[in-house]
C-alpha cells in the first residue's frame, strides 16, 4: 500500500511539472499579437510575455496555498482569499494606497503596495475571525465574508469613481484581476516573497498534520494551538497579499485548486499537498491566463473572469459533496 502511495504521488507530482511546461510554453508562444517581425518578436517575448508567465506560475501557486492554508484554519473547503473578503481588503487598502501617492505626486513602488495589501488581507481577515467566533454555521461564515468582500469592493470602487488621475483606467482594470504589466523588477520581488515563505510554511506541516485531526489532538501532541493558528492566518495573508499586490484579486484558484489537487493525490497530508497546490495553482492560472489572451485576441478578458468559469463549478461540487457527506 505505502509503495502504491508513492508511485501515486510522483506520477501526479510528473503530471503537475508536465503540464506547467506545456501551459509555459503555450503562454510563451501564443498572444494577443502576432509575431511577425523578429525584432519586436523578441522584445515581446522576453520583456512581456516571459516576465507574465513567471509570474503567472508563481503567483498561482501562492494563491492555491494560500487558500489550502485557509481551508486548514477554517476546517471548510470552500474558504478561500477571495470567498472570505481577505483579496477584496487587499484590493481595497492597495487601491486607497495608490490613489493616495498620486494625490501628493508619489508613486508607490512594489514593497508598498505588498505592505499595503497585507494589511488590507489584515483587516479582512480580522472581521472573519470575529464572525467566526460568534457564527459557528460554516455556511453563514461564507456568506459574511462574501459581505465583507462586497462592502470591500464597493468602496474601492467609490474611490475609483472620484479619483481624477488618469492612471485611475489602468488600477481600474487591474482591480479587475490581470498579470499583465508585470515585469522583470516584479518578478524579482515575487520570487524573494515566495521563496522566504516557502520556508515557513513548509515547516508548519507537521503540526498541520496534528491539526487536522482537531485542536485537542495538537494539543496533546504537543502543538501551541494559539501560535500556530496566528501563524497561518499571517503566512496566508501574506500569500494572498502579494498576489493582489501584482495581479488584482483573483477568484476561486484558492478554493478549487487545494479541492482538485486532494482529489489528484487521494491524499490530505500537508507535507504532500502544499507542494502539489503551489503546482497546481501555477498550472490553473497560466491555463486560464492563456484563455484569456487568446479567446476574444486581441481584446483581453480580466483573469477572474476566466478563473470564475473554470473554479466555480468545483465550487458547487464540493459543496453538493460535503451536504451528501453530511
Amino acid at each position: 500500500m505505502k509503495t502504491r502511495f508513492n508511485k501515486r504521488n510522483i506520477c501526479c507530482y510528473i503530471i503537475l511539472v508536465a503540464l506547467l511546461i506545456v501551459f509555459a510554453g503555450l503562454n510563451l508562444a501564443f498572444g494577443s499579437v502576432r509575431l511577425d517581425d523578429s525584432e519586436v518578436a523578441e522584445r515581446i517575448l522576453i520583456n512581456i510575455r516571459l516576465p507574465r508567465l513567471i509570474a503567472a506560475g508563481i503567483l498561482g501557486g501562492m494563491l492555491a496555498v494560500s487558500g489550502y492554508l485557509l481551508q486548514t484554519f477554517f476546517a471548510n473547503p470552500i474558504a478561500g482569499p477571495y470567498v472570505l473578503g481577505i483579496s477584496s481588503g487587499a484590493k481595497l487598502f492597495v487601491a486607497t494606497a495608490l490613489i493616495t501617492m498620486l494625490k501628493i505626486n508619489l508613486r508607490l513602488n512594489s514593497y508598498g503596495m505588498v505592505m499595503a495589501a497585507f494589511l488590507g488581507s489584515l483587516v479582512s481577515t480580522g472581521f472573519i475571525l470575529v464572525i467566526s467566533y460568534r457564527v459557528r454555521n460554516m455556511s453563514m461564515l461564507v456568506v459574511c465574508g462574501v459581505m465583507v468582500g462586497y462592502i470591500c469592493s464597493s468602496v474601492t470602487e467609490l474611490f475609483l469613481n472620484f479619483a481624477e488621475d488618469s492612471n485611475i483606467v489602468n488600477l481600474h482594470y487591474w482591480s479587475l484581476g490581470s498579470f499583465s504589466g508585470i515585469n522583470m523588477e516584479n518578478v524579482g520581488i515575487i520570487c524573494w516573497i515566495a521563496s522566504v515563505m516557502a520556508i515557513p510554511v513548509m515547516l508548519l506541516t507537521k503540526p498541520m498534520s496534528a491539526y487536522l485531526f482537531g485542536e485537542e489532538y495538537a494539543v496533546n501532541m504537543g502543538v501551541n494551538v494559539k501560535l500556530f493558528r496566528i501563524a497561518l492566518i499571517v503566512f496566508s495573508s501574506v500569500l494572498s497579499a502579494t498576489v493582489t499586490a501584482f495581479a488584482g484579486p483573483i477568484s476561486f484558484v484558492g478554493i478549487a485548486v487545494p479541492q482538485l489537487i486532494k482529489s489528484l493525490f487521494g491524499t490530505a497530508k500537508p507535507v504532500v499537498i502544499i507542494p502539489a497546490c503551489f503546482l497546481g495553482g501555477g498550472v490553473f492560472c497560466l491555463f486560464s491566463d492563456f484563455l484569456a489572451r487568446v479567446i476574444f485576441a486581441p481584446t483581453e478578458l480580466s483573469i477572474s473572469t476566466v478563473t470564475s468559469i473554470l473554479g466555480a463549478p468545483v465550487v458547487i461540487w464540493v459543496m453538493i459533496k460535503r451536504r451528501r457527506e453530511v
